[in-house]
């Protein structure tokens, strides 16, 4: 999934087939000097998001696409639950 980068909170992301779906930000993390986006749909299951990597192209325009790398979505990833779970209030949840 790959698509033009804006900074608004919403973004329209078309996937390898052509199809569009609305994301909502939910946070977004700078490692390594690399920027990554965490995204959950509007139309879909809450409680799941996906990761996605800011990447620069020859035209100096910047993309969201999908990480590759194992390891680093796995690094990524830990650092977005830590960050969520930090923000979850458990005495509230009882």
């Amino acid at each position: 999934m790959a698509d033009k980068f804006d900074k608004e909170n919403v973004f329209t992301l078309t996937d390898e087939e052509g199809n569009e779906s609305e994301f909502e930000l939910l946070g977004e993390l700078n490692i390594d000097d690399n920027i990554y986006l965490a995204l959950i749909p509007l139309d879909g299951d809450e409680d799941e998001y996906v990761i996605l990597k800011v990447e620069v192209d020859e035209n100096g325009d910047e993309l969201l696409v999908t990480i590759d790398d194992d390891e680093e979505f796995d690094n990524v990833a830990d650092y977005f639950d830590d960050l969520f779970s930090q923000e979850i209030d458990y005495d509230a949840v009882e």
